[in-house]
């Protein structure tokens, strides 16, 4: 390797293994997790940016983005894949979305609600993941309905089946499968946001981050993002996120 790339390695994986921080609560990243070695979309990523470093891999796993996000100041992972947003965006420098998820909202049986820009009102509750990105996007942009946060995808739908809520907040796949649980209920055509997925790593390693845009960018441009998709069977509810799309340009 040139002298600017053994610069690069000793920057974006300085131990000599790339130590990848891995989000598990996305099924639509992460299938499969049992044997504690992460398969999906977002460990082959990692995996492919440690092939072209020429480095191993080492698998830091958290059960929630939150919980990773959290750790960004300390010194365990080198590169952390989970949604990109301008809060996390403060201790993690973000590469350019690889790919991204809808974010909607299901309504029970008998609402009133029909489309997305009807629930910011003052006479809505929403149920949510609080520290989930779409959870953060809708805490900085909600200017109306009152949140009711908490601490899980799960927990958010007990939240909101349990205290009658008039809107669940959630990523359309699993949305999708709530659906299914309660007789009536609806998910709103559009989105208030797309969580866009992304690669982040330290904020003091600008040689890592500048390698990491290029390398997102390519993996999109020449086919890599949707192999993956397409080999994870998560076409239609993971799609490829558009050229230079930065955190912050959720819509």
């Amino acid at each position: 390797m040139s002298q600017v790339s053994e610069q690069l390695r000793a920057e974006l994986a300085p131990t000599g293994t790339l130590r990848v921080a891995i989000n598990l609560s996305n099924f639509l990243l992460v299938s499969d997790h049992s044997s504690r070695v992460p398969v999906g979309v977002s460990p082959d990523m990692a995996l492919a940016v440690a092939q072209r470093l020429g480095v191993s891999v080492s698998w830091v796993l958290y059960d929630t983005p939150g919980d990773l996000a959290d750790t960004a100041v300390e010194d365990l992972w080198d590169i952390g894949n989970l949604g990109a947003e301008p809060e996390r965006a403060k201790t993690i420098d973000f590469s350019p979305a690889y790919a991204e998820i809808e974010a909607t909202y299901l309504v029970p049986a008998g609402s009133k609600i029909q489309s997305v820009d009807d629930v910011d009102r003052e006479s809505v509750r929403i149920s949510v993941y609080g520290r989930s990105a779409y959870g953060l996007w809708l805490a900085d942009h909600i200017e109306h309905a009152h949140l009711e946060k908490s601490d899980g995808v799960d927990a958010s739908f007990d939240l909101f089946v349990n205290h009658e809520l008039e809107a669940l907040a959630g990523l359309r796949p699993r949305l999708l499968k709530d659906v299914e649980r309660l007789e009536g209920a609806r998910i709103l055509n559009g989105q208030f946001t797309a969580v866009q997925q992304a690669i982040g790593t330290k904020r003091d390693r600008p040689l890592a981050a500048a390698f990491l845009r290029d390398f997102v960018e390519e993996a999109k441009s020449n086919g890599l993002v949707q192999q993956l998709i397409d080999r994870h069977g998560v076409q239609g509810q993971l799609t490829v996120a558009a050229a230079d799309q930065d955190v912050g340009q959720n819509v």
